[in-house]
């Protein structure tokens, strides 16, 4: 992805984008504008998940998990890829660690987890 834009996408999430061989499956500029509403999300949801934190005292693994299961809704707007890279990269934003990232089954409500936290 190296063109004239000034947006550096980090390899973590041209990944997300990317065939097992490292192309690309969408356009760069596609790619690129995926990736600024993925960051602009992560950076909006560190001060929801830090609220959480303080005012219902769940853990953080705990509260990274609900968030990502929210993500993987069609409402949330990201690919269930995406949604992974959200949560591990509001794991960066607020220094926790990064638990791990189960995609919901068939069988669960990530409904649920979207309401609670957005």
């Amino acid at each position: 992805m190296h063109d004239d834009n000034q947006i550096h996408v980090p390899p973590s999430f041209i990944a997300v984008h990317s065939d097992a061989r490292g192309r690309l499956r969408e356009r760069a500029g596609v790619v690129r504008q995926r990736y600024e509403l993925c960051e602009d999300l992560a950076c909006h949801l560190v001060e929801q998940a830090q609220t959480l934190y303080h005012v219902q005292a769940p853990s953080e693994p705990e509260i990274l998990r609900s968030i990502h299961a929210g993500l993987c809704t069609a409402e949330s707007g990201v690919s269930v890829a995406e949604a992974g890279w959200v949560a591990t990269r509001l794991a960066e934003l607020l220094q926790w660690p990064c638990p791990l990232l189960e995609n919901p089954g068939p069988g669960d409500d990530p409904h649920h987890s979207l309401r609670s936290v957005l």
